[in-house]
């Protein structure tokens, strides 16, 4: 182990943020160089969640010793700053806190993992939380206790829906809500980042920044990412027990905010499909392919309707929509400061 001040590693601090659009707001009194895990917490306008955030982080049931970065997207009001201060300057979380001043969801990420990989030399596993998410009690551990055992690059795990008003628990089936498997073992791909571990040398091998600007507003940098990860022959793993929940204000219930959640799933698919593909004869493919699924969608809607409430019977035929939207360069942008309702 090697303990060592932060007032005393001022240069290292610096040295690991040299962008000049990062600073650093708050670190802990000591930080441990040698902790092979990090977590990252990209942070936006939700002060009261992450205090919920960070207090499952520092009640994990493990023996490992771990550290945190912090990432506050917000450079005018650092509402979140002073909140992960507080963990950090007490002790009960070692870490730091920095400011990404360029807005957006990539940024912020990307800021998160590049610092953790830099200040944490001998970090080979990175993880993420959301900034709205709490940790199970075993979360970590159960986590990298997966990637030890299986040697997987990337490891998955759920993330549950608790609905603020819960008058709506049938909406956790919506495929808004619902994780992408329900079972442990390998899987051929994980699409988000809200509940995932990543190893050093997944980093390593696609190079920076690992989550493609591109998507910087609209979202999906993150399936993105897992996308080259499986291209490039990586493994994944699932661990069904490794549970987060996240607060789903009331806002995110309504029918219209549910719909375009579906159109950005379309575009996102879409903006992953047409930069997969290499040729202009791949992406004819996947044009004509989106095409096709605009009549099909309508069908699986049409079914859907039999058996579902209509939000979610309409998912597919929104997905649809998103993308075709996307082809023609119509594309949402939830993650532009003026788009988010803090």
């Amino acid at each position: 182990m090697t303990l060592i001040p932060t007032d005393l590693t001022a240069s290292r601090i610096s040295d690991a943020v040299c962008d000049p659009n990062r600073e650093i707001a708050a670190s802990s009194r000591v930080i441990d160089l040698s902790v092979g895990i990090v977590v990252c917490i990209p942070c936006f306008r939700r002060p009261q969640h992450l205090r919920l955030t960070l207090d499952s982080l520092a009640s994990q049931r493990t023996p490992r010793s771990f550290a945190v970065v912090m990432v506050e997207n917000d450079a005018a009001g650092r509402e979140s700053a002073p909140v992960a201060a507080e963990f950090l300057v007490t002790g009960k979380l070692q870490g730091v806190c920095l400011v990404e001043k360029q807005q957006g969801n990539c940024h912020a990420i990307n800021a998160a993992f590049e610092t953790a990989q830099a200040l944490f030399p001998a970090a080979t596993r990175f993880l993420m939380i959301d900034d709205d998410e709490i940790a199970s009690p075993d979360w970590l551990e159960l986590m990298v206790r997966t990637a030890e055992a299986t040697g997987a690059d990337v490891v998955g795990g759920p993330v549950l829906p608790v609905f603020d008003d819960g008058s709506q628990p049938w909406l956790s089936r919506h495929p808004a809500f619902c994780p992408a498997y329900d079972y442990t073992g390998a899987v051929p791909q994980i699409y988000g980042c809200g509940n995932c571990l990543i190893t050093r040398a997944a980093f390593d091998r696609l190079g920076k920044p690992a989550f493609d600007l591109r998507f910087n507003f609209l979202g999906g940098g993150d399936c993105d990412f897992f996308t080259r990860c499986r291209n490039a022959g990586m493994t994944f793993h699932w661990t069904a027990e490794a549970v987060i929940t996240e607060t789903v204000p009331q806002n995110r219930t309504s029918f219209s905010w549910i719909a375009k959640r579906g159109l950005r799933i379309g575009a996102i698919n879409y903006r992953v499909q047409s930069k997969a593909a290499q040729s202009a004869a791949a992406r004819a493919r996947v044009f004509a392919q989106m095409i096709g699924r605009l009549p099909l969608s309508l069908v699986r809607s049409a079914r859907l309707l039999k058996s579902s409430k209509a939000v979610i019977a309409m998912h597919p035929m929104m997905v649809a929509l998103g993308a075709a939207f996307a082809a023609f360069g119509v594309e949402p942008k939830p993650y532009e400061a003026s788009k988010i309702v803090s």
